[in-house]
């Protein structure tokens, strides 16, 4: 990846004020993970709600009707609309009341729930941003994301090397090298899980159309330069290659889905030779896990 032009991406305002179908889609599966999970967050933190999912983010307010929500974007653009949005028709502007929806992180290390839907893999840092989700979240508190795996654009990526081309896309983590950098970012318990979804298209028009709302082509190798309409035809003339009789002639297109869960654990002291723990400290750590009464 290019972490030059993944910066640049990531800075830039969200181009509409709705989600794309792709990541909504996503969205209501990792919602299906939550059906298994007890806790029910009183703070939640949402990441990047307009690239994330805005219809995603209001069945997550029916979900938890009772908790305070964070919304965090990098532009200050992004989050004024994403709060608008949340409160454009009067049922959103009730949920607003009752959430109490906030821009910026809450408090450190309180929220319980930090979603982040299709965010990771367009991320110039994502190792830093795995520790920023855990910094936000407080002890017991859990991770909810999801993000492209390898073998998204496997199709695309033949076109393109059959034409001599360089990639149309840098190449995205393996789910397991995922939970190696959540452990390694303080995580503890990491369940990691994928799918494969398959996407038709009438046109290379309409193809090119979605993957551009997905986000750029962001391979440190990629073309240097614009290309002019003459290679445009060709891109789409190679790209009728992707029709399948399977789907009616459609053009058919996989993306590899990761989803990723984990707990923010009680940390642990680093030992010397020689460790020394204040009785506050030590306080603090028996109330956490539920050891000793509030008075001692």
């Amino acid at each position: 990846m290019d972490p030059v032009a993944a910066a640049r991406w990531l800075g830039r305002p969200a181009p509409a004020l709705i989600s794309p179908w792709l990541h909504e889609e996503v969205a209501s599966r990792m919602q299906e993970r939550l059906d298994f999970i007890t806790l029910q967050p009183k703070q939640w933190v949402h990441w990047e709600p307009l690239r994330g999912g805005v219809a995603a983010h209001r069945s997550l307010v029916q979900r938890y009707p009772n908790a305070r929500a964070w919304l965090v974007c990098e532009q200050a653009e992004n989050a004024l609309a994403a709060r608008s949005l949340m409160a454009r028709n009067w049922r959103q502007v009730l949920a607003w009341r009752e959430q109490k929806q906030q821009l910026g992180l809450p408090s450190e290390s309180s929220a319980d729930m930090l979603w982040a839907n299709m965010q990771l893999h367009g991320h110039p840092e994502p190792q830093a941003l795995l520790r920023a989700w855990h910094q936000a979240l407080s002890v017991n508190g859990f991770l909810m994301f999801s993000c492209f795996g390898p073998d998204t654009l496997r199709e695309l990526r033949q076109v393109y090397e059959r034409a001599g081309w360089p990639q149309p896309a840098h190449e995205f983590t393996d789910m397991h090298d995922w939970g190696d950098m959540l452990v390694h970012a303080g995580f503890a318990e990491p369940v990691m899980d994928m799918e494969r979804i398959t996407l038709t298209y009438a046109s290379p028009e309409s193809l090119l159309a979605e993957l551009r709302e997905l986000g750029r082509n962001l391979h440190i190798h990629r073309f240097a330069g614009l290309r002019g309409r003459t290679w445009k035809r060709t891109l789409l003339s190679a790209l009728m290659a992707l029709a399948r009789p399977e789907h009616d002639g459609r053009l058919s297109l996989s993306f590899e889905i990761v989803y990723g869960h984990a707990l923010k654990p009680q940390p642990r002291l680093k030992l010397a030779s020689k460790t020394e723990i204040g009785l506050d400290q030590m306080r603090h750590m028996l109330r956490s896990s539920g050891g000793m009464p509030d008075k001692l």
